[in-house]
């Protein structure tokens, strides 16, 4: 926009520039023009008087004054009507026109060219009568007088030309800049919004309306923080509210007598307490910090699927496990990645009879990231509403498939659900990688 702006006002400048440099050009050269014109009319009424007063064969009296005109720059000749003539050079050479003025006797300013080329000047023919007849008067013009200055009167147009832009170019940008810069802040705080620095502010500047948007934005991040700051807090608050039956489980768990029983539960329930306390971390975790996160997705599969091996052994699951064993680095927290392994997972075991196999899959994705891929030999999703949040047949929260979906979103990556009537469901989680 800056650009454009500076770019417009340069347009409109050469154009009035030009509305008034070419005209006054034009007015120069013809001021210089007539002021060579008058000059010479002012000498040729020098010599007239003393044309018209000297008298038949004698000429000595002006022929000083014809030689000293010559000098200053004007070729002056004068024609007697004897046929004799006064001055030297390309003015006294003879011309028809002579003779037609001193008929005519009335004086007149036509073009000539100069016996040696270049070019055109100005000849003055100013009859004079005197008692023997009418003698002429010749003055020539050269184009040199005729110009004299005006070539650097243009010089020095053009010279102001280019400051008068200049200046309006250098004044426009400044300008530019003045209106560009909180538009720019404002589209920098809105991108820093976006990636989830909900304390960003921008500061209010610039014409009122601007001013009043950058205003609307702070109020609108500030109510935007303080709404995600409620909900995380409540969700927070929900989490830690379970902690009171999950000690009572433990407490129950510890009073069973067999001990096989009673370490069994309590893995669990240490277990249920860990998903507890990610949950409470996660909802009071800022935003923003989801696009540094960072996390080896073949540790956290390799490690969730070890712990959901346990439970496939005891419904006679086969099981197929395909993790490399280096690092697949993605952009995720490493308990946000196992919250969406464990959904898919939940999911295969809520929704799959027992005995059911299932394989996971892990591979590196083009570009950096991983690509997960959850399927089983199920009957299949019953139809397109068990893909909606909240929706289940059988009787689950019907959160897994949107916890998933949020957590491939999260990493800037997306999710592919394939599945058909006896074909089975595959879920593929394509992840992102991290920022470097």
């Amino acid at each position: 926009m800056r650009r454009q702006l500076t770019l417009l006002v340069a347009a409109t400048t050469s154009v009035v520039l030009l509305a008034f440099l070419l005209p006054t050009a034009v007015l120069l050269s013809r001021l210089a023009e007539s002021s060579a014109l008058n000059d010479a009319q002012v000498r040729s009424q020098s010599l007239v008087p003393l044309v018209a007063t000297e008298e038949p064969g004698e000429a000595g009296q002006f022929a000083a004054t014809v030689e000293g005109l010559a000098a200053e720059g004007y070729p002056v000749a004068v024609f007697l009507p004897d046929g004799s003539v006064v001055g030297s050079g390309e003015a006294a050479t003879p011309d028809p026109e002579i003779a037609d003025a001193a008929a005519r006797r009335t004086a007149r300013i036509d073009d000539y060219t100069p016996a040696a080329g270049g070019s055109s000047g100005k000849r003055l023919l100013q009859p004079v009568t005197r008692p023997d007849g009418t003698a002429v008067i010749r003055v020539l013009i050269p184009h040199e007088r005729l110009t004299r200055g005006v070539h650097q009167a243009w010089l020095v147009l053009g010279l102001l030309g280019l400051g008068m832009f200049g200046l309006s170019v250098v004044v426009a940008d400044r300008l530019a800049r003045a209106l560009t810069r909180p538009i720019t802040a404002l589209a920098t705080a809105a991108a820093s919004l976006e990636q989830g620095r909900l304390a960003t502010r921008v500061q209010p500047d610039g014409p009122p309306e601007i001013s009043a948007v950058g205003s609307g934005l702070n109020r609108l991040a500030a109510r935007i923080g303080d709404l995600l700051k409620a909900e995380r807090e409540t969700a927070a608050d929900l989490s830690h509210r379970l902690r009171t039956p999950v000690t009572v489980l433990r407490l129950d768990a510890e009073s069973l007598h067999d001990p096989v029983e009673r370490d069994r539960l309590g893995a669990d329930v240490d277990d249920l307490m860990r998903h507890i306390d990610a949950v409470i971390n996660a909802a009071r975790r800022p935003v923003w910090e989801a696009l540094t996160a960072r996390c080896d997705a073949a540790e956290v599969v390799r490690s969730r699927t070890d712990f959901w091996s346990v439970l496939a052994d005891e419904q006679h699951r086969r099981v197929e496990v395909d993790v490399p064993a280096t690092p697949l680095p993605v952009r995720l927290h490493a308990d946000d990645l196992a919250a969406g392994v464990d959904a898919l997972l939940g999911n295969v075991f809520s929704h799959t009879p027992e005995g059911t196999a299932f394989a996971v899959r892990l591979t590196p994705r083009d570009g950096g990231g991983a690509v997960l891929v959850i399927a089983d030999d199920g009957p299949g999703l019953p139809g397109e509403s068990a893909l909606q949040r909240g929706q289940s047949a059988s009787g689950s929260t019907g959160l897994g498939i949107d916890i998933a979906r949020a957590t491939a979103e999260t990493s800037g990556g997306r999710m592919e659900i394939n599945s058909g009537p006896g074909t089975g469901t595959s879920v593929a989680l394509h992840l992102g990688p991290p920022e470097l």
